[in-house]
């Protein structure tokens, strides 16, 4: 799809990065059977209800307030004369980051048990907005990835899947860890391109060959990072994959010279040339405004959006009724 030779589809990257890891077992005939009654299920919505708004992409408008509906809001639906109360996408707070288990941050998990976090979530949104034939910007931030919108009354505003609230900026701001270089840089807090998202996909593909294959050479890693950086020169997923992986075979060489020393394997070309690399991608890393949050604080975070809703939310929203 980077290369044109295929037709762009951000649900097909997805199931790549995640049949790759399942060794492809991956059930992609199961998967689109419930991204297709996700769809219909918006598309009922939308049939049944309209948002008071009449600007020019009204439409467009619609349908994302569709799709926050599906996965965020507890929706009545009538069957057979029957009310059944359709339960919306919970965050699940077991292993957010995926070091047990990186299957914890697939879409796949998130359609199997309704429960995901901040990278399966925002992916289905993105699908689902692809689906109803709707664009869906991908944004990141310290550990994390919302949605981007850019509505013609509003220009652009945030959608937070975690908690199904529309932050400021402020709220990204007060995490204490986007530094002003990192905005200039968009490292943090940018729209992605469709590209950009699926150059995200391919660190996430690296990532996941590397906590699988925790011993390999690192070309095929490093291949994913360099395409990935190509695409976009200041995604911080692939910048750290690339400086993480050749921190990795560093300490590999280091393990076989039976050695916790850094300077006693510096001799050894091979290491001095792995040493100055990172180093030098570590250094660029910080430079354009990368920084990492405490995983606990991240968590702490979070939860300041529903504790502190009032203080964070686009109170801009409230002239757009329902979305």
């Amino acid at each position: 799809m980077l290369n044109d030779k295929q037709k762009y589809s951000f649900r097909e990257g997805v199931y790549a990065v995640e049949n790759a890891y399942y060794q492809g077992k991956l059930d992609t005939v199961e998967l689109n059977g419930k991204v297709r009654f996700l769809r219909n299920f918006c598309l009922t919505l939308l049939k049944n209800r309209k948002l008071n708004y009449s600007e020019k992409d009204e439409n467009k408008v619609n349908k994302y307030a569709a799709i926050y509906s599906v996965m965020c809001e507890a929706t009545p639906v009538i069957v057979n004369n029957d009310t059944i109360r359709y339960k919306p996408f919970t965050y699940d707070f077991d292993d957010v980051f995926g070091h047990r288990q990186p299957s914890n941050l697939f879409v796949s998990k998130l359609l199997d048990t309704q429960k995901g976090n901040c990278n399966s979530l925002p992916y289905l949104y993105k699908i689902l907005a692809e689906e109803l034939g709707v664009e869906a910007n991908l944004a990141l931030a310290p550990n994390h990835i919302y949605i981007k919108h850019h509505i013609k009354s509003l220009g652009w505003y945030n959608t937070e899947l975690t908690s199904g609230i529309f932050p400021q900026d402020s709220w990204l701001m007060a995490s204490g860890f986007i530094h002003l270089d990192a905005i200039q840089n968009g490292v943090f807090m940018k729209a992605l391109s469709n590209k950009e998202s699926l150059a995200l996909l391919l660190a996430d593909l690296g990532n996941n060959y590397n906590k699988s294959y925790p011993d390999n050479g690192g070309d095929f890693p490093i291949k994913c990072a360099e395409r990935a950086i190509q695409i976009d020169p200041y995604l911080a997923n692939a910048l750290l994959l690339q400086a993480e992986t050749h921190k990795r075979l560093f300490q590999q060489i280091m393990k076989m010279h039976n050695t916790k020393d850094i300077q006693s394997v510096l001799s050894d070309p091979k290491a001095k040339e792995l040493f100055d690399r990172m180093n030098k991608e570590y250094a660029h890393i910080h430079k354009i405004g990368y920084r990492s949050m405490p995983e606990g604080m991240y968590l702490d975070w979070l939860v300041t959006l529903k504790t502190e809703r009032t203080k964070y939310e686009d109170t801009r929203l409230n002239k757009v009724p329902d979305l």
